[in-house]
């Protein structure tokens, strides 16, 4: 069993960081709604290399009312700042390469722990993978709806993305991981 866990998710991970190249990279999913350009970005981004000098996450609010309140419907903005530049980039791929290969072991490995009964049909298997992926949506990607954060509607889009890479990570891994039957002692 321990071979069949660690094939399954070793495929689950090739199957989600080509799953995840094909929605990123060919169908252009963040740079369409993660990565926006401001029409004036030099402009914005010397004001911003002037003023946001320490890492970590900001909130740019409207000015008070004269009641000291902030005024209903004027837009907050939320700024980020990591410290590293494009320099970065290269060590944010090596450890997602590295999230993307652990994660679906770890699922794989967690579904071998499961009853024999339950991993006995390839629906709840897969069952297994959607409910990763909500958990996931529902904690990651939901939670940062909210000031300063992304709007409802792309908030829900990318749940919807997480929930769809677990279901395709889910299937493959699912179909490796059938039970071993009486006849297939050697496993």
């Amino acid at each position: 069993m321990h071979k069949k866990v660690i094939v399954a998710g070793l495929v689950g991970a090739i199957v989600l960081v080509v799953w995840t190249v094909v929605v990123n990279v060919f169908l252009g999913f963040n740079a369409r709604f993660n990565m926006k350009q401001l029409p004036n970005e030099r402009a914005v981004y010397s004001l911003l290399k002037t003023t946001v000098t320490e890492p970590g996450r900001y909130l740019c609010n409207p000015a008070l009312t004269p009641e000291g309140r902030f005024p209903d419907r004027e837009p907050v903005f939320g700024i980020q700042y990591s410290g590293v530049g494009h320099e970065a980039a290269g060590i944010g791929v090596i450890l997602d390469l590295l999230k993307y290969l652990i994660v679906p072991l770890i699922s794989a490995w967690m579904l071998s722990k499961t009853s024999e009964q339950y991993r006995s049909r390839f629906i709840n298997r897969l069952g297994f993978f959607v409910v990763i992926g909500l958990l996931l949506g529902i904690t990651g990607d939901l939670s940062s709806f909210g000031i300063g954060g992304s709007p409802p509607t792309l908030a829900v889009l990318f749940a919807a993305r997480t929930v769809a890479t677990w279901i395709v990570v889910g299937l493959a891994v699912a179909a490796l991981m059938r039970p071993v039957r009486l006849t297939d002692s050697t496993e």
